[in-house]
């Protein structure tokens, strides 16, 4: 899943204005107890919720990434108001404006959300959070959606699993994952045999 020495980033998408119950809560304080890096669109919404839970984790790991809308069209730069939220540690700006309906266009910053993902999770959402979804079944992205009990992400693709609890979640990306090695296969502080020392020609 990961480079040597490298931690693996999960990418949250999910509603920019509205947070769904604490399933945002609940899935930043896993994904910073697991030792993950986190990564959102920057703003507010589930965005915020999941990078405030994620950053009020101590002594973790990992690092809140967003990747921030902005236009340069007109010859300056400019970004979005609210951007990025104030529990976002490493900003990555961009000059892509398209969001919502636009999120599979190539000026929408959906495809370096998902392109600097290793793993996704889809929390409820419209139009925008559905385009992500798709766009990481193009890049071949694992992705789960985590919906609760009650609520959805329109246009979700059918072949994408859906997960009611953060713990599904877990269990879903431990298969993912590299196991450490077991204790009993770990180098160990001892001397090779002499016959590995000594060469047999």
């Amino acid at each position: 899943m990961s480079s040597r020495g490298r931690i693996p980033i999960i990418g949250v998408m999910g509603s920019g204005k509205k947070v769904h119950g604490d399933l945002a809560k609940e899935l930043g304080a896993w994904i910073a107890e697991a030792g993950y890096n986190l990564l959102t669109g920057g703003g507010e919404g589930e965005m915020k919720a999941v990078s405030e839970s994620f950053f009020n984790v101590e002594d973790r790991a990992g690092r809140v990434i967003g990747i921030i809308p902005g236009d340069a069209s007109g010859g300056s730069y400019s970004r979005r108001l609210h951007y990025p939220n104030p529990f976002v540690e490493i900003p990555i700006f961009t000059h892509l404006p398209q969001t919502g309906y636009a999120g599979m266009q190539m000026g929408s910053r959906n495809h370096i959300n998902i392109l600097s993902s290793d793993i996704v999770v889809a929390l409820p959402g419209t139009k925008g959070t559905s385009a992500e979804v798709c766009l990481a079944i193009r890049y071949g992205r694992p992705v789960i959606a985590l919906l609760g009990n009650r609520f959805k992400i329109p246009g979700l693709p059918p072949e994408v699993q859906v997960a009611q609890t953060v713990e599904e979640v877990a269990a879903w990306i431990e298969t993912l994952t590299p196991k450490p090695l077991p204790t009993s296969c770990r180098l160990k502080n001892v001397s090779p045999p002499a016959e590995i020392l000594t060469p047999d020609f």
